[in-house]
């Protein structure tokens, strides 16, 4: 990895491993510190009260949060009640600032600050703790707090240098680094829009995004990066220059710099130009622009304002109990394309606002490298995408099915203890209890070693997000003592809105709403779901120059309308059911959920990797499938050949089949016909006829983000996959369907 700053570099520490060994506190012995409060944030501030400890406040937001309703009949919240700065909730305008939702009491009446505020906290604080970590050839380097927050004002000053005016975009195309970071900050005390760019873009998916932003400057990874923005810089009037922050230049171009090149353009020069810029920075202003993945159309430029990034990251990790660095350092590991709110959140802000180190992963991480990083940095919090937790698993069954019996009758013994022990912690919501002596045994002989052999022996708290999880999923990691975590959030809420934690921990819930926010359920029906909104300082501030598209985001109380459809249970866990684009609508009008009916399908059917329900305006439901493969290590991209754990239970069934492509559209009897037995089994708990899978294919290949029918967190994209097996979907309804359950004939 290229050098951040080369001043700095020379008095980076080297590190033989980058973290000592040692527990987490707990969470009483955490506090939140007093904000460090900017004359500019005065408009909007609100008093703040005397210090408490995590776990009093947490008290005290618990009896707060017992007003969030379960319907559309919701108290109005008291900051709606105050207008008097005359500024509304939202804005679509890049100068534009809104009434930041403050509260009366707790952490929602925490004042205000600004992201130069936080960090400046953050290294007058945390100043020799490590801030970032990455790795140069086998050494792992480091970067202090106060290097950090020095290498992120020279960057703000080189970026004036290079011209960058207000509210102007710098995109950042890369793979996760330090001169991510430094370059996402600097872009912000330096008065720009801090714009990730998502490295799977085409060149003409990036036009969009830096015309939207009006971008001055790209900060790009590499070469092959580099080549997206030479093919668009003629389209882009606003553009005055790129920096490409690794690997040598292979040509040099005008307002082309290399990141060494480009640091020392602000090196020496003086502080008052940024200065200026930094006091006039109001917390109520935009500073960044999530740009949402466009599963559903053109992406839209979420703008997230200062207030929204550092007040969410303090309320987010004093719902979660994380531990400030003087008492016990936080350690995550930076993978997950930091274009994304839930990256950004993570590995950013709420790791600065608790002195936390992140280290990052190597490119290749997806693709295998990741669980050695694990292994060296031993996190002590790790979130992961459910496929991440997926691939994890099915590593895991595969290794374990090469073992031997009596380590194979261990491992399922200790799985046993360990669910069982584990769902009673649960319905205990996490109080402690003697654990039982087989737990302990399960504990020493499988579980440590499990965790010790992920990189998360030290990990309290491991999280699942930015799409819908399996129970299966949830229930293997559980059998073996890792707790996952479901969180939910949007773009649009600046990630979390939901955590659920190890006292609030409930199988396929995404736990309950994080301090200072509030939920509601608009509209419920007969079951009580309906449409899931959200309330808090977490809101954005409205989509950049949509103002249409902002007012069916936001309501006129300023409730945002999340698109999802859920439902609490009657201890306040918030469950997903889906979201209301995706429900189904079949030629008969009955409305049909499609995540349920597809993980049942999974989980009926193991050797399934994607399962995708159509019946949209149709007579009858069918399905996409995909089977589990291998996946080429250097592009990422599905092969034919099946995992080993997809080979032995075609063994298991009486199959011979070790390609994809000897299963795909019904080749394979012995395996079309178990997978028909699976459907079948899925639709004899079908709440009506119109809910039963009729027809299904086995496709050629497995989803991938390479080949467009995911997106970058995994999520599946089902417009593009619509239009992409357009003619296997056609054929579907091409004639009258036999059905594969057909229906019981009428009693006599």
């Amino acid at each position: 990895m290229t050098v951040c700053e080369a001043s700095l570099m020379s008095t980076a520490g080297v590190m033989d491993h980058p973290v000592e060994d040692g527990s987490l506190q707990p969470c009483a012995a955490a506090e939140i510190t007093g904000s460090v409060e900017e004359p500019s944030a005065s408009a909007t501030a609100h008093d703040s009260s005397e210090e408490e400890s995590v776990c009093e406040r947490e008290e005290t937001r618990s009896r707060d949060d017992s007003t969030h309703t379960h319907s559309g009949s919701a108290p109005r919240p008291v900051s709606l009640s105050l207008p008097t700065s005359g500024r509304a909730l939202w804005t679509t305008r890049r100068d534009g600032e809104v009434e930041l939702r403050v509260g009366e009491s707790g952490v929602e009446a925490e004042p205000p600050v600004t992201v130069h505020a936080a960090l400046s906290r953050a290294s007058q604080r945390f100043g020799g703790h490590t801030a970032l970590g990455w790795k140069e050839g086998e050494a792992w380097r480091t970067y202090s707090y106060v290097e950090y927050y020095q290498a992120c004002r020279t960057a703000a000053r080189s970026f004036l240098k290079l011209g960058l005016e207000r509210y102007h975009g710098v995109g950042i195309l890369g793979f996760n680094s330090p001169e991510w970071f430094i370059a996402d900050i600097g872009a912000i005390l330096a008065g720009g829009f801090a714009v990730g760019i998502y490295t799977t873009n085409s060149a003409e998916a990036c036009l969009y995004v830096a015309e939207d932003c009006q971008a001055n400057i790209i900060v790009v990874e590499n070469h092959k990066q580099l080549q997206k923005v030479l093919q668009i810089q003629d389209k882009l009037p606003h553009l005055k220059a790129i920096i490409q922050y690794k690997d040598a230049l292979k040509e040099k171009k005008p307002n082309l710099y290399t990141w060494e090149e480009f640091m020392e353009l602000g090196r020496n020069e003086p502080d008052t130009q940024l200065d200026d810029i930094i006091a006039s920075q109001k917390p109520n202003q935009c500073c960044t622009l999530i740009y949402t993945s466009g599963t559903t159309g053109q992406p839209k430029g979420v703008m997230l304002s200062h207030d929204n990034l550092t007040w969410t990251a303090l309320a987010t990790a004093h719902h979660v109990c994380l531990t400030d660095a003087d008492q016990s350092q936080e350690v995550v590991v930076s993978y997950l394309p930091l274009s994304h709110v839930a990256a950004q959140m993570v590995d950013i802000w709420i790791t600065m606002r608790v002195g936390g180190a992140t280290y990052f992963a190597q490119p290749d991480a997806l693709k295998g490298s990741l669980v050695n990083t694990l292994r060296e940095v031993r996190p002590t919090a790790f979130m992961g995408v459910p496929r991440v937790w997926e691939k994890m698993q099915e590593k895991m069954k595969s290794v374990g099915a090469k073992s031997s019996t009596l380590r194979r009758k261990v491992a399922s013994w200790a799985k046993d203890v360990g669910l069982h022990t584990n769902l009673s912690r649960m319905e205990r919501n996490g109080s402690v209890a003697p654990a039982p002596l087989n737990y302990r045994v399960a504990k020493r002989l499988v579980f440590r070693k499990v965790r010790k052999a992920l990189g998360l022996d030290r990990c309290t708290r491991c999280y699942t997000g930015a799409a819908p999880i399996t129970k299966e999923t949830l229930e293997f990691f559980l059998s073996l003592d890792i707790p996952l975590f479901e969180l939910y959030g949007m773009s649009e809420s600046t990630g979390p809105h939901t955590i659920s934690r190890q006292d609030a921990l409930r199988l396929t819930s995404c736990g309950k709403v994080i301090s200072g926010c509030k939920t509601k359920i608009t509209s419920p029906d007969a079951e009580n779901i309906g449409e899931i909104c959200f309330w808090g300082r977490h809101v954005f501030m409205g989509y950049l120059n949509m103002e249409d598209k902002t007012e069916e985001a936001l309501d006129a109380e300023g409730w945002l309308h999340s698109g999802d459809l859920g439902k609490h249970d009657q201890d306040d866990f918030l469950f997903i059911t889906g979201r209301i684009k995706e429900l189904i609508i079949t030629a008969g009008g009955e409305n049909v959920p499609p995540v349920p009916i597809e993980d049942a399908v999974k989980e009926a059917v193991p050797i399934l990797s994607n399962a995708m329900l159509i019946g949209d305006k149709r007579k009858f439901l069918s399905m996409l499938l995909t089977i589990k493969s291998q996946v080429n290590s250097d592009t990422g991209a599905p092969e034919d050949e099946l995992t080993p754990e997809v080979v032995a239970w075609c063994r298991r069934m009486g199959s011979t089949s070790t390609r994809v492509s000897e299963i795909a559209g019904g080749r394979d009897r012995v395996v079309h016909k178990a997978i028909q037995e699976g459907i079948t089994s899925v639709n004899e708990k079908a709440t009506s006829n119109a809910q039963r899978i009729q027809k299904f294919t086995v496709l050629e290949k497995d989803f991938s983000i390479q080949g467009g029918e995911l997106g970058p967190t995994m999520k599946l994209k089902r417009p593009v996959v619509m239009k992409m097996y357009k003619e296997q979907i056609d054929n579907f309804y091409k004639e009258v369907v036999t059905p594969s359950t057909p229906d019981p004939p009428p009693s006599k």
